[in-house]
């Protein structure tokens, strides 16, 4: 009788990578009223009335202040639509991106 041998099975798991993230940056201007930066803060980003403020603060401060880290994607369509609306009503205010180091 032949002898039967079984081979184990085994499976490959695909590696699945994090997507990297990327910080939005709010850089502080001389002219954006600070209510209306507190504003877009909250609006874009959900952050509360206190957060939006603090982050503002800490922009006018020391220049810029990271508001929240975002997928690349993400990140970058927040950061658009926020300085726009500061361009929509004549404002300098402008966020940028950056990866996360």
């Amino acid at each position: 009788m032949p002898e039967i041998t079984t081979k184990p099975r085994t499976q490959v798991k695909p590696q699945v990578e994090r997507p990297k993230l990327y910080k939005v940056i709010l850089i502080n201007d001389d002219f954006t009223p600070r209510e209306f930066v507190v504003t877009v803060l909250k609006g874009e980003f959900k952050l509360s009335e206190d957060q939006a403020h603090r982050v503002m603060i800490t922009a006018h401060r020391r220049g810029v202040c990271v508001v929240a880290v975002f997928t690349k994607d993400v990140a970058e369509t927040k950061a658009t639509r926020a300085t726009d609306a500061g361009k929509a009503k004549g404002y300098p205010l402008m966020f940028t991106t950056e990866p996360e180091e």
